[in-house]
């Protein structure tokens, strides 16, 4: 516990003022309101609810508004705001080969069940600055679509009614799910644990795994079997009724990514998988994810541990990034005794080095 020097309370205080007024900025321009924050930002807004463990558009909103876009800062306060809500039970698995599928894309077939659907994307855009958003204007609406909703097979699905590719990784269905922001994390964790890691894990440091993965440093040979996005249906199961009742729809983003084939004398040949799920629109980090889970299955799938992306305890150990950035930042409080400390051994070391040297000339001479 720091203890604040005379004068600090007072300090932190106009600290904390004069962050609230750069947070407000140039008060001839008009407030950013939350709606606007949800509606314009809406892929940070989506990373803070993945990271911050909570889906919630309004909260993220505010988080993302009082963290002046900072968004590791805005997923610290989601989930220092999600402790303390009361927890009333666990919804039922999501179902996402129901989704209502908003974009779908596949790398590995042309030609899928249910086409493949762009949708909002920034992969075929021009990396050039747009001069008209600088003003307000009104984009050209998108052409729609009457055909009704139908349910999109995964391809994942399509390759494992063939046989191409490993089942899914099963675990007992009464088994109870870890959980942890509840439990700390031990070693070696079971995959339902290591993919709870993985959605909340910051997002670049993900991206950096999955791209040592791909530059040879774990065996990964990866394709995007299929990405989606789009409404699921959550559930919950209500004991007064004995069946489960959907609570709503949320946006998700889910990536099946199809790997390293393995195989065996006893075994026949066949693709293995990685998996990522994440809130909202979350490509990236969804396919991060994906290459990350692939790699720590390493151990499961029989492979060498080499590469830091394989090794379970530092990649789970150092993800998330609210312990990152708290044990870095700490650094910024007062460590005065500490230096002083070090700072007087230090000193005391160097006075007898000089002390030796001055009863050895030789040694002087040498030097």
């Amino acid at each position: 516990m720091y203890v604040a020097v005379k004068g600090g309370e007072r300090a932190i205080e106009n600290a904390h003022r004069l962050l609230a007024h750069e947070r407000r900025g140039d008060r001839d321009i008009p407030e950013i309101s939350l709606s606007q924050i949800s509606e314009q930002l809406t892929l940070a807004v989506d990373r803070v609810m993945s990271e911050g463990s909570l889906y919630d558009r309004e909260l993220a909103s505010l988080a993302v508004k009082q963290a002046r876009g900072d968004l590791i800062e805005a997923i610290f306060l989601v989930r220092a705001f999600r402790v303390t809500l009361p927890r009333f039970g666990a919804t039922e698995p999501v179902d996402t080969g129901k989704m209502m599928v908003r974009r779908r894309i596949s790398s590995t077939f042309k030609d899928l069940p249910g086409g493949q659907i762009l949708g909002p994307t920034f992969d075929y855009t021009h990396r050039l600055l747009d001069p008209q958003l600088t003003e307000e204007f009104l984009p050209e609406l998108p052409a729609t679509s009457d055909a009704p909703w139908a349910a999109t097979p995964r391809v994942t699905d399509i390759l494992g009614r063939d046989g191409l590719i490993e089942p899914s990784p099963q675990t007992d269905p009464d088994a109870a799910v870890g959980d942890l922001t509840r439990e700390p994390l031990s070693f070696p964790a079971d995959r339902d644990l290591r993919l709870q890691n993985l959605a909340r894990a910051d997002e670049g440091f993900l991206l950096a795994m999955g791209y040592s993965t791909q530059r040879g440093y774990g065996r990964n040979h990866p394709f995007a079997g299929e990405i989606r996005i789009g409404d699921v249906e959550v559930e919950f199961l209500a004991e007064d009724v004995g069946f489960a009742v959907p609570l709503g729809m949320i946006a998700m983003t889910e990536c099946q990514m199809v790997n390293q084939l393995k195989g065996s004398a006893t075994e026949t040949p066949c693709f293995t998988r990685g998996y990522g799920l994440a809130f909202g629109q979350s490509e990236r980090k969804t396919m991060s994810m994906a290459l990350v889970d692939r790699a720590l299955r390493a151990n499961e799938l029989g492979e060498e541990v080499l590469a830091p992306a394989q090794d379970e305890e530092f990649v789970m150990s150092h993800s998330d990034n609210v312990q990152a950035t708290g044990f870095v930042e700490h650094l910024k409080l007062p460590h005065y005794v500490d230096f002083q400390s070090e700072l007087g051994l230090l000193r005391k070391l160097r006075k007898e080095f000089a002390e030796r040297a001055d009863a050895d000339p030789l040694q002087e001479a040498a030097e």
